[in-house]
């Protein structure tokens, strides 16, 4: 396995466990917090709010550390993003997952971490988010 592949498996696995430990698999705390009309009962969820907050006082200090750097660690060079605009493909697919999370309560990723942690519930959304995948890339690939 490359170096490469490693460090994104480790990463990936790390991601998971994150969200498992924090109780971001739970799609009931997602839509606890997507529903801000319960801000006036008291039953508003912010643990996603605080997951969030946990994530950027990890994320901005590495990614102050990595700027300083030449080159990445473990890759020859740093790949900038395809492209930095925003276009249609951007805001229909962000539109896309807003709509999907808000609906079910579940991102790609905290759904595959909750499948891979045994969840059944999550067939459903991870076998349509697969063919979803399958359907785009066969539509990209015609274009």
């Amino acid at each position: 396995m490359h170096a490469t592949n490693i460090a994104a498996t480790i990463a990936g696995l790390l991601f998971g466990i994150g969200l498992a430990v924090s109780g971001m698999v739970d799609p009931a705390r997602i839509l606890g917090f997507l529903d801000f009309g319960a801000i006036a009962t008291g039953t508003w969820d912010p643990t996603l709010a605080l997951v969030m907050a946990g994530a950027l006082a990890v994320s901005v200090p590495a990614f102050a550390l990595a700027r300083r750097r030449r080159t990445p660690v473990g890759a020859p060079a740093f790949q900038d993003p395809p492209s930095a605009g925003i276009d249609a493909k951007l805001v229909t697919g962000a539109a896309l997952f807003g709509i999907g999370w808000g609906l079910v309560g579940y991102c790609p990723g905290a759904a595959l971490a909750a499948f891979g942690f045994g969840q059944p519930a999550t067939l459903g959304f991870v076998v349509a988010m697969i063919v979803g995948m399958a359907v785009h890339c066969a539509a990209s690939a015609r274009r």
